[in-house]
């Protein structure tokens, strides 16, 4: 008889991104960083924010006033939710819920201002040494990106960002930092977020502004093949300066179905998964790129250079997990007609089956284990959920409540997938849903779509007392990490 026991002894935790959570806009030493520069005027509508989401998310006349301007009125991702002087407050609340591991980032324009001077900024490492010596206090894991979108605005007005090789060399100088000066503190590494998102949001994942660039392709795939490689180095480095610690993946999952039995839609299915996921993952995780991608290169008239010890470092520097981003899933039809609906980076075909979020996100619990067994059969490394969780409005209440039982619905629906999908024989590290505590939504830049346990008090022109809230979330989170662990 074939029996197996299965381990479900995986973390539960969650998750923030500096840029988002931080603040501390140009303290310690900080330099400016890419993310800095988008633009939020906090008197537009919904639909008007919603609009310039979807159609004009970052504008080259965005970028040149950005640069003039030091103020944080307009630039909701300098001011965060002021983490950088609250950390020790709210980790606390983490620390009280329960929480076993916690996900964040680290701001490179902390650690090198310019990002390509010699000697780092000794207050930015002092920062990140003390907050994950918080966690340690409490038995927090910590679980560390390394770029989560924002670089040192200086590297993409003085090399070209991403486009040019050079950045290898700037960003190998911060990794070895990092492992050097943090590697004692941080459990699990991760090199880049949702690395596909240079695809699908080219100045947060690649640094380029689309409608402002000749052959937007061509430089994409091309930013892209450096960061590969820096992935790689990042995990060759880790080898030496870290050894016995995991350097990951990770994606922004985009679970795909056919919207119907017909062969058509079926090879469709594989074909979005191939060129919006599996290509990225299987670089990263194989070491390689996939020969199904050379057919789309030649479609949008994409070369990718190679230089003498490219592939050779690819092959060498895989990943020791992978990790993913999850909020939805779509369908896949050559139908040009399918009725659309919003989600992570993308517009996504619509499933009739499933119901929406407040932002048209449709919630498909099942999903999770579907992507987790996926994963986990393809490259058979353990597996991290990176980011998971709903943004929707909350209300805070006269006597200092929130009841979002909308969210508690939620999460039990995707950790009970969770659950299965262990039992299913994934290797599953950790859970860390996204984000933990209130923050600037990455979409929108507003403060209304809100995804934490944790309510900020802070409105979307950062008006507001900042104090923290426990959540009804929060109390139910902490009883069923309470009850996972027993």
């Amino acid at each position: 008889m074939l029996t197996k026991d299965y381990d479900k002894n995986y973390l539960l935790g969650g998750a923030i991104a500096a840029s988002q959570a931080e603040g501390g806009y140009r303290e310690g030493g900080k330099g400016i960083s890419t993310q800095d520069l988008r633009y939020l005027d906090p008197s537009w509508t919904p639909k008007q924010i919603e609009n310039k989401h979807q159609n004009n998310p970052f504008s080259r006349e965005e970028y040149r006033r950005a640069l003039k301007d030091n103020d944080t009125k307009n630039y909701p991702l300098r001011r965060g939710v002021d983490f950088y002087h609250n950390y020790k407050n709210d980790i606390k609340m983490f620390a009280d819920m329960g929480l076993q591991i916690f996900r964040t980032s680290i701001s490179w324009s902390r650690i090198f201002p310019n990002g390509d001077e010699k000697i780092p900024n000794e207050s930015g490492i002092q920062y990140y040494r003390n907050m994950f010596k918080e966690c340690k206090k409490y038995g927090i894991k910590v679980f560390a990106t390394m770029i989560h979108y924002d670089i040192p605005i200086n590297l993409v007005e003085k090399y070209g960002g991403w486009e040019n090789r050079i950045i290898i060399k700037f960003f190998e100088r911060y990794v070895t930092v990092l492992y050097k000066r943090l590697g004692d503190l941080v459990d699990y590494w991760l090199p880049f977020n949702e690395i596909n998102a240079a695809k699908f949001s080219p100045w947060d994942g690649v640094c380029l502004i689309p409608g402002t660039e000749k052959n937007l392709n061509q430089k994409i795939f091309q930013c892209l093949h450096h960061q590969f490689l820096c992935s790689a180095r990042a995990v060759q480095l880790g080898r030496k300066l870290v050894p016995g610690k995991l350097v990951g993946g990770m994606i922004a999952r985009f679970t795909t179905y056919p919207a119907t039995s017909k062969p058509e839609d079926n090879l469709q299915a594989i074909q979005d998964d191939q060129y919006s996921n599996w290509f990225y993952l299987d670089v990263l995780a194989r070491g390689y790129y996939p020969e199904y991608m050379y057919r789309y290169f030649d479609e949008i008239n994409v070369q990718v250079h190679f230089e003498p010890g490219d592939k050779e470092l690819l092959k060498d520097g895989t990943v020791g997990f992978v990790s993913f981003s999850y909020y939805f899933s779509q369908v896949s039809t050559n139908d040009s007609g399918w009725e659309k609906t919003a989600g992570n980076l993308i517009m996504t075909k619509k499933n009739p089956y499933l119901k929406e979020s407040e932002w048209g996100w449709q919630i498909d619990p099942v999903g999770l284990r579907f992507t987790l067994n996926q994963i986990y059969d393809r490259y058979h490394l353990p597996v991290i959920v990176a980011e998971n969780g709903i943004g929707a409005h909350d209300e805070l209440t006269s006597d200092g409540c929130i009841h979002d039982d909308y969210r508690i619905a939620y999460l039990k629906a995707h950790l009970d997938q969770l659950d299965k999908a262990v039992k299913d024989g994934v290797d599953l590290i950790a859970y860390t849903m996204w984000g933990i505590i209130d923050i600037v939504s990455c979409g929108p830049l507003t403060m209304d779509k809100r995804y934490g346990v944790i309510y900020v008090d802070l409105d979307n022109g950062g008006n507001g007392t900042g104090k923290r809230y426990k959540k009804d979330s929060y109390y139910w989170y902490k009883d069923r990490i309470k009850q996972h662990i027993r």
